[in-house]
């Protein structure tokens, strides 16, 4: 079979108009708890997608660590490549694919950095090895596998047990001002949905597939 030739039927759910929630948080929050709940792989992965200087995009998977007032949170090494990036752009967006559910959210907006105290307090619930690996890690530079695993080990070495939070490490919070909902339908007919913020309030529009 060629990839031209290959299909796959949405039939699982649909997304009726009915379902919807005047704030998207609510039925964010309801699709990544039944994600986590019907088993999904990688419930809370998300793809993150940032843009350079250049105008180059650029996209990698991160976790969701909270959404909250402040926004979609996740944490990563400042000095990465997507930390450059959001430095020159804070303008982001989000991509959730659960496969299995046959649903993906979309969410567009502005990001920023969580405080301080906050970054180092998720640090500080980390398994000791994550923990090791943060500090360890020059994100995105070039780097041999023997070069990482002494780093590892010197920085193992020289904090035991209670390794401090880096200062290149820690939250990004994206708020968004957009947010799609994409169920996917039968005949390629899916069920989209977007709110989008004007003026502190959430309007909603069915969106044709």
């Amino acid at each position: 079979m060629s990839l031209a030739d290959y299909r796959n039927e949405y039939d699982k759910f649909d997304l009726p108009e009915h379902l919807l929630t005047a704030d998207p948080k609510a039925l964010f929050t309801q699709w990544v708890d039944e994600a986590i709940r019907l088993q999904a792989p990688e419930p809370t992965a998300m793809s993150l997608s940032t843009v350079a200087p250049s105008g180059q995009p650029s996209s990698r998977i991160v976790l969701l660590k909270g959404y909250d007032s402040e926004g979609v949170l996740f944490y990563t090494n400042y000095d990465s490549k997507k930390g450059h990036d959001l430095a020159q752009n804070p303008q982001a967006c989000l991509l959730f694919f659960w496969p299995t559910l046959q649903r993906q959210i979309r969410l567009e907006g502005t990001v920023h950095k969580a405080s301080a105290q906050a970054s180092a307090d998720y640090f500080a619930s980390r398994p000791l090895a994550s923990k090791i690996s943060a500090l360890a890690s020059p994100q995105s530079q070039p780097i041999t596998r023997v070069a990482l695993e002494q780093r590892r080990d010197e920085m193992t070495a020289q904090y035991g047990d209670n390794p401090p939070c880096p200062d290149n490490w820690g939250g990004y919070y994206l708020v968004p001002t957009q947010i799609e909902f994409w169920q996917g339908r039968t005949c390629r007919l899916h069920d989209r949905f977007v709110y989008t913020q004007h003026n502190g309030q959430w309007e909603i529009q069915r969106l044709a597939p």
